[in-house]
């Protein structure tokens, strides 16, 4: 079974840095049984906060535009499962909207790990550990349409992309090359979802699902690793999706980070992303009846 490293990270708790853990450690790549990202149902907690260092999460998403994100235990993490979605943190002052960006490995289920921003807003900063309630936003606004984006080490025999502001956590990613039938990618819980076939070099249609049914399909994906293919798909929104296609300008290629958790002050570093023009070919099919995402996740309890 393939293992990861996640480099140290540091947290800050009353008001003092603490050195999480002295070395990397291995994380394997799947979840307890009873994994599941937070729902809609409000829950009781504790929120710290911390600092990263590099310019990606373990969602392997470039920091939010607003700094405002959230780290979540191994168990809510859900080996990646959480990942772009959103939750609602009520803190002593007030309420902060965060991304879920990162995984924290050492936090216990309702123990959220928030940006040094997004702890500002709801507490104050001395107090380093405070009471909160939190819960998973259904449908939020994202910054912007769905982007994709192939990986480094990206080629016809290995499909990896990231997408990102899918507003509600993915379930199913799938493709198809032109004349090819759809085939389903798999996610890491480092957020990149995968094939390990031979996929042909594209462009490629790119299906994605969330999980609570809403689906929208990209067309015209070139397969070209670090750069970010912006489409016009919104997954969320009273208008059905339609399927577009992502015609890119060219851009610098950014630099590989790898995914991780880590403990100096962020440094976004991410390259202006490709705009695609997206012309309406067309509409996707009917959007599914929505699901609670408690009923999507396994349901054992995590006591």
């Amino acid at each position: 079974m393939t293992a990861r490293l996640l480099s140290p990270r540091w947290l800050a708790t009353g008001g003092v840095v603490v050195l999480a853990g002295a070395v990397a450690v291995a994380v394997l790549l799947h979840s307890p049984a009873c994994a599941a990202p937070p729902t809609t149902s409000p829950l009781k907690g504790k929120a710290t906060f911390y600092d990263l260092a590099g310019t990606k999460g373990n969602c392997s998403f470039p920091p939010p535009a607003d700094d405002l994100y959230v780290a979540l235990g191994p168990n809510q993490y859900a080996a990646g499962t959480a990942c772009g979605g959103y939750l609602d943190v009520t803190g002593p002052k007030g309420k902060v909207r965060v991304k879920v960006f990162d995984s924290c490995p050492e936090c216990g289920i309702g123990h959220l790990d928030l940006s040094r921003t997004a702890f500002q807003r709801i507490g104050n900063e001395i107090d380093g550990i405070i009471p909160i309630t939190y819960k998973a936003v259904r449908d939020p606004r994202t910054p912007g349409p769905l982007s994709i984006t192939f990986v480094e080490g990206t080629s016809r025999y290995y499909w990896a992309v990231v997408i990102d502001n899918h507003a509600n956590p993915l379930k199913t990613v799938k493709t198809k090359g032109p004349g090819g039938s759809w085939m389903t990618a798999t996610r890491t819980d480092y957020n990149t979802w995968i094939i390990n076939r031979d996929v042909g070099n594209g462009p490629f249609s790119v299906r994605m699902t969330d999980i609570y049914g809403h689906a929208g399909t990209a067309t015209n994906i070139k397969l070209i690793p670090n750069k970010r293919q912006i489409t016009s798909v919104r997954l969320t929104g009273a208008a059905p999706t339609r399927a577009v296609s992502a015609k890119k300008k060219a851009q610098p290629a950014r630099a590989k980070a790898t995914p991780a958790h880590s403990p100096s002050p962020s440094q976004s570093a991410s390259a202006s992303p490709t705009i695609a023009s997206a012309p309406i070919e067309a509409p996707a099919a009917p959007e599914p009846a929505p699901v609670d995402l408690a009923a999507a996740q396994p349901t054992k309890s995590c006591s």
